[in-house]
């Protein structure tokens, strides 16, 4: 028997443990930095199995590093954690909160955070039977949706001494995307002004909603002066109480997004010179808080063609009438022109012959190398650092928008099940791949280092900079 057979037969054998963790980080959809229970499972899954656990990383309570094996190569492999605010979703085809106003796995992090559990210890158990070398790693990351778990880990050096790293996420298709995603700013801008009586002494007010909203139309003024791939969106978290009161105080939440890392540099400081306009201009002060940053994506060939080889040895899932008739029911409440429109400007090469396709069985040769731009991801930060993939299987109805209520459905149904145990066999069969014969990481490594040519990675964050525990509830 070979050693990936042994692999996946093991997680064949442990379909119950996997499932388990997938369903109960889907049902419990804990938002970014507070994903106690998740990480409580997973790390004690991992401890189960033999692997030693160092929690609170990077000064994140829910983040850890699991580690097992000695010596070189060193494989790591990538878990998110998080969930998204206010979407909560049963495992239904029609929108229908299973917690109203709650979170819910709208981006499918319990798939990501699962597949990487089946993934090392479906690939611990072929390095035991067969005596194989190398460390593995798991790399337990939390708020991935506000860009801040793999930027601080990075940082605090938890990626150094990994040859290679894996990551799964999932999709509408089963391959490797190899665009670049951008690089991101996150950041936050406190006006002050002075309270009064919006109608008596307007006089003598000084309004930060105003100076907020002057900076606002700077900034929409400035898009038609950016490259078009980049970005540049914000919303106002508190901008007053009551028209009768000049607000004293406003706040306001941007993102900076744009292909290359040095355009969001440049297209930033233009930023923080219109907060400096819009206090000239209505007498306020400010204050800027820089929250986290992220680099441009940065995919490796040689290891999107090994996962894809495996996709191919493995097979991708079939699905039963019950499932195809669920992700009929979900692609319906998206209008068909829409969907073509989604598919029409999105990068699968065979994108004009799936309207009519709800479950994309189709495995996909690594695709869309030319695309740049969208949005971003924290994988970029390992990516910049060492041989990186992220790959995708098919989870998620196709033509659905990210972020919605349908994938959370789907995250929670036997279709997003699929998707892991898939992913966890692909995961697997590739870490074996990278212990086993040295010279594909060394391929590896000559992409990378011929993609960074002329590129220095250096950290967007301060030393200084914590991550942002301050916006977690009170216990």
């Amino acid at each position: 028997m070979t050693a990936k057979q042994t692999a996946w037969d093991w997680i064949a054998g442990h379909e119950d443990v996997l499932i388990g963790a997938h369903q109960r980080i889907w049902e419990w959809a804990e938002v970014g930095l507070q994903e106690m229970r998740s990480s409580d499972l997973l790390t004690s899954i991992l401890r189960e199995n033999g692997f030693a656990v160092e929690r609170g990383v990077a000064g994140m309570p829910t983040a850890f590093v699991a580690s097992w094996g000695s010596g070189k190569p060193v494989i790591g492999v990538m878990g998110e954690l998080d969930a998204l605010p206010g979407i909560s979703q049963k495992a239904l085809p029609r929108q229908e909160p299973l917690v109203e106003g709650a979170a819910g796995h709208g981006c499918g992090h319990n798939i990501y955070a699962a597949t990487a559990l089946g993934g090392v210890l479906g690939a611990k158990a072929a390095i035991v039977e067969g005596g194989i070398g190398g460390t593995i790693k798991y790399f337990g990351c939390p708020a991935e949706e506000t860009l801040v778990g793999k930027v601080f880990m990075v940082r605090d050096g938890l990626f150094a001494g990994v040859d290679a790293c894996l990551g799964h996420h999932p999709g509408a298709a089963n391959g490797a995307y190899l665009g670049s995603g951008n690089a991101m700013n996150s950041v936050k801008f406190e006006f002050f002004g002075v309270a009064s009586h919006a109608a008596g002494s307007p006089e003598a007010g000084i309004s930060a909603l105003d100076a907020t909203e002057l900076m606002n139309v700077g900034a929409n003024y400035m898009r038609e002066h950016i490259v078009q791939e980049a970005r540049v969106h914000y919303v106002i978290e508190d901008g007053g109480h009551e028209p009768n009161v000049v607000p004293p105080y406003a706040r306001v939440w941007y993102y900076v997004r744009a292909p290359e890392r040095d355009l969001v540099d440049q297209y930033y400081e233009w930023l923080l010179r219109l907060a400096n306009g819009a206090d000239l201009m209505a007498r306020t002060t400010h204050k800027v808080t820089f929250l986290t940053g992220v680099h441009n994506g940065m995919q490796n060939r040689v290891l999107s063609d090994l996962v894809t080889a495996n996709m191919r040895e493995i097979g991708a899932p079939a699905y039963t009438e019950e499932e195809l008739a669920f992700a009929r029911e979900v692609g319906a409440s998206v209008p068909r022109e829409q969907k073509i429109a989604r598919l029409r400007t999105g990068a699968l090469p065979d994108s004009e012959d799936l309207a009519d396709v709800d479950l994309n069985r189709r495995i996909y040769d690594p695709y869309a190398a030319e695309r740049k731009g969208g949005a971003s991801s924290d994988v970029a930060e390992v990516a910049w650092n060492l041989p990186t993939v992220e790959f995708s299987t098919t989870a998620f109805v196709t033509g659905v928008p990210g972020h919605s209520w349908q994938h959370a459905a789907c995250a929670g149904t036997s279709i997003g099940r699929k998707s892991t145990l898939f992913a966890s066999r692909v995961m697997a069969g590739t870490v074996l791949d990278l212990l086993t014969q040295p010279e594909l990481t060394a391929k590896a490594w000559e992409e990378w280092r011929c993609r960074m040519k002329g590129r220095q990675y250096k950290s967007p964050l301060p030393m200084d900079l914590k991550p942002p525990l301050d916006q977690l509830p009170s216990q």
